[in-house]
């Protein structure tokens, strides 16, 4: 019995180091896997955050007095300035989708490229505002003095939540770098094939979203 040697489809394209990927194209079953994968991975970011909106409700219920006068330190111009930010990438990241499913991967690299200098924007922002609050007593490790324990259950929480979300800043700059960008500089995206980019869009728009919320709750409570 003979035996015939199968010889697998190279896709001499791809950069060294990267899986091939075969034909370059979004399967129905694919492309619905992995947009249920988002979505079930989205939820519980957002329960993660859930629970910190519930213990700051709590929070401010035990401590109202503190947390009025906590949040006027705030500085609710930068926290504006960042909410614009992350609005306008936000409104880049769904135009790279549309760019994606196009095959216009020159539009994706360069409307993914604006989103990712928005979040390094974002980050600068937030640095200042901390930078500030360090320079005053109220960052903790810091020189921190009376004026951070006198506001510390409101400080506890803003520093949680705000530096979690810029954690997930972070990771929303990679994942359009690494599954967007860096692809799309190789031309690998066309109206077959775009589910990282609008995965890593979907991503963008939920750390957009959570902002919405976080700001009015921390800068506007009082």
């Amino acid at each position: 019995m003979s035996s015939v040697a199968v010889h697998p489809i190279v896709d001499h394209n791809v950069p060294p180091g990267e899986p091939p990927h075969i034909h370059h194209m979004d399967t129905p079953t694919a492309y619905g896997a992995a947009k249920l994968g988002m979505w079930l991975f989205l939820a519980t970011e957002i329960l993660l955050f859930a629970v910190m909106f519930c213990s700051f409700a709590i929070m401010r219920y035990y401590h109202l007095a503190e947390f009025h006068d906590a949040s006027k330190n705030l500085n609710v111009w930068l926290g504006g300035l960042n909410t614009a930010v992350l609005l306008f990438s936000s409104f880049t990241a769904a135009v790279a989708v549309t760019k994606a499913q196009k095959g216009d991967n020159k539009g994706v690299v360069r409307n993914f490229g604006i989103s990712v200098a928005c979040g390094l924007i974002f980050l600068i922002i937030k640095s200042i505002e901390y930078s500030g609050k360090a320079h005053h007593g109220m960052f903790p490790f810091f020189g921190y003095n009376s004026n951070f324990y006198e506001f510390k259950n409101f400080l506890g929480l803003y520093y949680c939540m705000t530096g979690l979300h810029a954690l997930h800043v972070i990771i929303g700059m990679a994942v359009m770098y690494w599954y967007g960008i860096r692809p799309a500089l190789h031309n690998r995206f066309s109206g077959k094939y775009f589910t990282p980019v609008e995965l890593g869009a979907l991503y963008w728009h939920l750390v957009d979203l959570i902002w919405i919320y976080l700001f009015p709750l921390l800068y506007l409570v009082g």
